[in-house]
Parts: C-alpha cells; structure tokens; sequence
C-alpha cells in the first residue's frame, strides 16, 4: 500500500549526465518518505493508495534547492537600495543586523520558508544567526534544510563552541530533514588560526563548512597584495577545503582555484541577481562545470536580491553565463535544468537522495502548472520551465513524502500571522546606526 498516489502527470526527467526528458502521462507512487514508483498512467492501481493526488496534467519535477541564503535576513527587505557593495555592509546591513534578536530569526526564518515554499523550494542551506531559531522553524514548516550558524573570527572559540552544541543538537533532527553544518563567515573576516580550528572542529563532528569566498575579483586581488594567495587558496591551507564544503559565490575563483576546487569536496553556490544588483561581476559557471566542480542555484539575502525565487536566479543565470561568454549557445537548457536539480543536491550534500523524481529519491517534488498564458503555446516545456514559469505557478509542494502546499494553500504554516509579527518589529529593526555595525567590511 502506497501513501500517496499521484495521477496523471508529466515528470521532469534530469540524468546524472545532463540529459533530459519529459515523461508524459505517468503516476509517482510514494511510500513513506521515498518514492516507490513512477510508471505510465494506469499502470498503479488507485486502490494501492492511501491518498490520492490528481495531477490533471501538471509537471512533477524535483523541489527546488537554495544552495546559499541567508533566510531570516527577509526582515530587512528594502533597506539597503542603490548602495555599493561596502557601504551595504558597513552602513546598512551589518548595522541594522546589531537590532537583531533571537525571536526575530524564528519569524524572519518563518516569512522566508512560506515564500520559499509558494515558489516550489523545498530546500535550503541556510547562514545565520542564532540558529536554533531557525531549525524551530525548519521543523514546522516541513521543509528540508542545511543550517550552518555563522560565526565570525573576533568572537572567539567560545562562539565556535556554542556553535559545535548547536550541531549535536540538530543534526539529523525533523525526521532527517534538518542537516547542520559550520559556518565560518569568510577568510577576509576569520584569520587562518579560526579558519584551521574550524576546519579541525568539522573534521571531529564529522560536518561540511558553509562560508563565503572570493566573492569578487577585487577581494582575490586584495588577498594577492596582502598575502600572495587567493582567498580559495586561503581554505586550502586552513584545511577548510577538506571537508564537505558549500562556497558561497566564488566570483573571483582564479582558473588555478577551479582546478583545486575539482580536487576538493566542495561545490559552489551562485546567486546571478545579486551579483547584478550590487555590480560584483560574474562567476565563472562554464569553467566550474568544464573542470567537474558542482554548481548549485542561489538566491542569497533577500536584502541583496529582494526575493528568495529560485526561478529568478535560473533564468539570470542562463542569460547572464551566455553573456559572459558572448554565446547564446553556452548555458544550454539541459545544463540549466541539471544545475537547478542534481548538481544544486551535490552542493548542499545530497547527491542521490533529492534532486530527481526517481525511485529511491526522498519525496521532495513540487506540481507545476504549465497551463498560463504566459507559457503557451506550449512548444517546450523545458524552455518554458527556465524562461517562462513563475513562482506562482507552483501549486503543490510535497517535501519528504508529506504535503505541505496543496493548490497554493499553505498547510504547514499560518502566513497571516507571520507577516503580522514580522510586521510589529519593523521600525525597531529598521534603526540603522552605522557606529553600531556588528563587524567591519575591509577585505
């Protein structure tokens, strides 16, 4: 007996080689937290089933995967506009962060999930503060996430040790849903000693490191004057690379750091409409994916991007790659789509269990409706799936074998309500002292 049935769907299917298909008029019977079968229509008898799911035609592909953000960060959306990337730290985020307090993060983490999953991300690996917070909310809203509790180097090894206890409390907690990961800030704000004793304390626990690097070529070029090493090689000498690790833009990867980061266990998230919004340049997607290091879709803060839409930062990527490299025929849609699925599941460290709507996956999938005016006539699905659909026309949402979206209604959470409490804190949060950052930008 299967838990849950889903009739008459399409399937998006993604290879491991980047291949795709599109699986017409097909059911995906689901059984506990995994899926059990994905057969032509007709072929899984109803009566199998404990509940039914009629698709009518949807698409089934796998849930979406926010490799990096910062989620509770939605509290500040459109506090720091038209700024440069240094005065965005030093004079808007970092000194509005000092107004932060704990409850604000379960809220904040709340608001990001209900947008999150409205827009078909069923995953998330998340860098913040006080991340007990956010793993409370985690586990409410049903969703799957990789949380790491950011840290900077002047806190000390007191904060790397609350950190350490915030992991053996959460890792593996929600069922499996919730990962935990260490999260160093960045080289330009831990110094070597920090970063080689969080590099020890993930190898101890058994973890992968979450951070930012190279996050423009200007910081590769600071850390060159400084030091005579990049940023990347920076990790590399740390230890930081030894471990399973989700590098946070790598805008400023130089081709010596591609060729290391292939040898290394660490993937790279891309957040194109940040990069866009604060003028920092384009990552090297092409020449990631030619020398085999995994690349996963991001969407970062919602104060650098606005929204946490994953759809947003496909299609910017796809176009901003092709411009890059000066080719309409770089960034393929195969490409696209495997970057989105499979290698986006690399990067937050599950490979070969989400990522595809395949048997033996976790159930993590979303139900697409293709049937907008905005995607017709429907020539493509796949193309319509990177350059036409729109958050809003994900309608379910099915995250380790449970709905937790079905039709656009929210199941798991009571959206009113967070907004109304997200809303109470607004002009206390909004208080911006410059004095009173809570670091210094300065790489």
């Amino acid at each position: 007996m299967y838990d849950l049935l889903i009739q008459n769907t399409h399937v998006l299917h993604v290879s491991h080689g980047s291949e795709i298909r599109v699986l017409r008029d097909h059911d995906i019977a689901i059984q506990a937290n995994r899926i059990s079968a994905v057969e032509p229509v007709g072929t899984i008898q109803p009566s199998d089933a404990r509940q039914i799911i009629q698709a009518d035609g949807k698409l089934a592909m796998p849930g979406l995967i926010n490799t990096h953000s910062h989620v509770p960060m939605v509290i500040f959306r459109g506090l720091a506009e038209d700024v440069s990337l240094e005065k965005w730290f030093n004079e808007y985020m970092w000194p509005l962060e000092s107004n932060l307090q704990e409850e604000d993060v379960y809220w904040g983490m709340l608001l990001g999930l209900a947008e999150m999953i409205e827009a078909g991300v069923t995953s998330v690996a998340d860098h913040y503060f006080y991340m007990d917070q956010a793993a409370r909310a985690v586990q409410e809203a049903g969703t799957r996430a990789a949380l790491g509790w950011v840290v900077f180097g002047n806190q000390g090894q007191a904060m790397l040790d609350r950190t350490t206890q915030f992991i053996e409390r959460w890792q593996g907690a929600a069922g499996g849903r919730i990962t935990a990961w260490l999260a160093p800030h960045a080289p330009y704000t831990c110094d070597d000693d920090f970063l080689s004793a969080s590099a020890q304390r993930a190898r101890d626990l058994g973890v992968g490191i979450h951070i930012h690097v190279a996050e423009t070529a200007a910081q590769t070029q600071a850390s060159l004057e400084k030091r005579g090493i990049t940023p990347i090689r920076v990790l590399e000498e740390t230890g930081v690379l030894e471990r399973p690790t989700i590098l946070a833009h790598a805008i400023g990867a130089t081709p010596s750091d591609i060729q290391l980061l292939a040898e290394r266990p660490a993937g790279v998230a891309h957040a194109p409409k940040t990069y866009l919004k604060l003028a920092m340049g384009s990552a090297p997607v092409v020449a990631f994916r030619e020398a085999g290091v995994p690349v996963g879709l991001a969407t970062d803060g919602a104060v650098s991007n606005n929204t946490l839409d994953i759809w947003e930062s496909m299609r910017l990527m796809a176009m901003t790659q092709k411009q890059a490299q000066a080719s309409p025929e770089m960034m393929t849609i195969a490409q696209v789509l495997h970057i989105a699925t499979r290698s986006s599941a690399r990067v937050v460290g599950l490979a070969d269990q989400i990522g595809a709507v395949e048997p033996g996956y976790l159930a993590d999938l979303i139900l697409v409706d293709m049937g907008g005016a905005h995607v017709q006539p429907l020539h493509s699905i796949t193309a319509s799936l990177i350059y036409a659909t729109r958050a809003s026309d994900v309608q379910t949402v099915i995250v380790d074998g449970k709905v937790i979206m079905r039709d656009r209604k929210l199941l798991t959470l009571n959206k009113e309500e967070i907004i109304q409490q997200v809303s109470q804190a607004m002009r206390r949060l909004a208080r911006r002292v410059p004095s009173q950052r809570i670091q210094v930008y300065n790489p």
